[in-house]
């Protein structure tokens, strides 16, 4: 009888043991989850501040100015529109602007009504190819727009080209800005793929 007893003892505890593994591991998994969902919630704010910035640089990034080439005074016009790579970047950074936008009004909804952020797998996998889609398109266009912005600090090797951003300063600099935060929002989304990921490997 004490032994029956003692057995019906040891398989409550054995039970009560297993109800609080189960409780540990779903609440280290909520918890693990709600964090990773704030975080996402910080960088598509960041990322759409971010790109808002380099779109707005960009497009007031305009000048007219006076140059002398050869003993002849020059005018100089620079307007970024002129120029296929900066109107590039920044039809890539508005589309990022409006992308994180959505995605951060979603995040917010679901987070004021504790459900997460990204609900199913299908979604991951589209925030996934979203992120590294535009992630790609920003780095490129970054990168087209620095080949721009260098040509007009250092001129053309072996053609009589000046440093024009000796005459367009403000001009020069708005690029120049405008393609680190461009290339910013390209490390945010990075970012966001990562958590991506992660959520991927949970569900």
């Amino acid at each position: 009888m004490a032994k029956a007893t003692e057995q019906k003892q040891d398989s409550q505890t054995v039970e009560v043991t297993k109800l609080d593994i189960r409780y540990v591991i779903t609440t280290a998994t909520t918890y693990g989850g709600r964090r990773n969902d704030v975080a996402m919630f910080v960088l598509r704010a960041m990322c759409m501040a971010v790109s808002a910035v380099a779109v707005s640089l960009m497009v007031t990034a305009r000048e007219t100015s006076m140059t002398t080439l050869y003993g002849f005074e020059f005018q100089l016009h620079a307007v970024w529109s002129l120029s296929d790579s900066l109107i590039y970047l920044v039809a890539v950074s508005s589309a990022t602007v409006i992308y994180s936008l959505l995605q951060l009004i979603l995040s917010g909804t679901r987070l004021m009504r504790k459900s997460p952020v990204i609900p199913t797998r299908t979604q991951a996998w589209f925030c996934f190819a979203a992120d590294q889609i535009l992630g790609y398109a920003m780095v490129s266009g970054g990168s087209a727009a620095l080949g721009v912005t260098n040509m007009n600090r250092t001129g053309i090797r072996h053609m009589p080209l000046p440093n024009f951003c000796k005459s367009l300063g403000f001009f020069c600099d708005h690029l120049a800005i405008s393609v680190v935060f461009a290339l910013l929002a390209f490390l945010l989304l990075a970012a966001s793929s990562i958590l991506d990921v992660l959520h991927l490997s949970r569900s």
